[in-house]
């Protein structure tokens, strides 16, 4: 079926990969160490672009002594920004196209949320930048970008489909509802083990540093605030700290590909929707994929693609999460107003 909203459902496609795009430059510029690479906001050395003229690179060096011009790591930055821009003018124009046609039940609080996230998400950005890529804010910038991510995502889907489905068991939607719960959860760990350069805390596997059980101090790991003027570029936790904090995102990988999988399976096993078999089996291959990113991040230390690819498989594993409980819920979200034309 047609859906009613043709523009509206083209810019959620469109926003949609862009923002998928975002948040995989996001994790390169993050694990390139580029996230410092334009000192200032939203300019970079005061500058649209990045300053390469031998002028404008000696008064850039001059203006911020401790961050000198990189210009392969400033243009990581100011490419993401620019995206990040464009997708920004996109939900905008989203936003105006369900507010015309509000009349006939465009989602306008959805995209009005989307837009107010957005801005937020902008805001995010320079923060990340001023307070120096202070972790719980670079954490909560994935996190914006993830949801903003899941929000288009979701918003593609309720306007493309606008007639009722028969949804599914409501033991299959209470799982799925756990299983995201869950999936968040490995989602921050995984925020949280970067943005506090812990990625190779544990050097080995299954083990780490040769032990089942490490040393840890989770008080320390997990303190989210430590004040301002801290320069977090490197990481300020102590050895046993990123030990807690990769061994924790360790752990609980396993909790999350054990959980996922046996949702997939009894989806398979289950009688559901069509649509649900086949996000079904999306998910049970993206969690095995992304489980063996991990691992191969470990094995090959950090290799930057791996690294960076296992970014993007998080948030491939969210959105097929996100598209399960859609296809289980037992009626469509969009409801149109039909109009009937008056003779005259």
């Amino acid at each position: 079926m047609a859906t009613q909203f043709k523009a509206l459902n083209t810019l959620a496609a469109l926003a949609t990969a862009m923002a998928l795009v975002v948040v995989v430059l996001g994790a390169y510029v993050r694990l390139s160490d580029a996230g410092l690479g334009c000192p200032d906001w939203p300019g970079c050395y005061g500058h649209i672009g990045v300053p390469e003229h031998v002028d404008d690179v000696h008064a850039a060096n001059s203006a911020f002594p401790e961050r000198p011009v990189e210009a392969a790591k400033a243009w990581k930055e100011m490419v993401h920004r620019y995206v990040a821009s464009l997708l920004g003018l996109v939900v905008l124009l989203m936003a105006a196209f369900a507010w015309r046609d509000r009349k006939k039940g465009a989602p306008v609080k959805h995209a009005i949320l989307l837009l107010v996230l957005v801005i937020f998400q902008g805001m995010l950005g320079m923060w990340t930048v001023t307070l120096l890529v202070k972790p719980a804010i670079v954490t909560a910038h994935l996190f914006g970008g993830l949801a903003t991510l899941a929000l288009l995502w979701l918003m593609w889907l309720r306007t493309k489909r606008l007639q009722p489905e028969s949804g599914g068991p409501a033991m299959l939607r209470l799982g799925m509802w756990i299983g995201l719960l869950v999936l968040i959860g490995q989602i921050f760990l995984g925020g949280w083990t970067s943005t506090n350069y812990a990625a190779m805390a544990c050097p080995d596997l299954p083990t780490c540093h040769g032990e089942w059980i490490p040393e840890t101090d989770f008080s320390d790991a997990f303190t989210l605030w430590r004040g301002l003027g801290v320069d977090y570029e490197g990481g300020v936790l102590s050895a046993t700290s990123r030990i807690t904090v990769h061994f924790s995102h360790r752990v609980w990988a396993l909790v999350t590909v054990a959980v996922l999988l046996l949702l997939s399976i009894y989806a398979l096993c289950t009688k559901v929707p069509a649509s649900v078999r086949r996000w079904a089996k999306v998910l049970s291959v993206l969690i095995l994929a992304q489980f063996a990113l991990g691992v191969s991040n470990v094995l090959f230390t950090l290799p930057l693609a791996v690294a960076t690819a296992h970014n993007g498989g998080a948030a491939l594993c969210l959105l097929t999460v996100v598209a399960l409980l859609y296809s289980l819920r037992s009626g469509s979200a969009v409801r149109p107003v039909r109009y009937v034309e008056k003779k005259s």
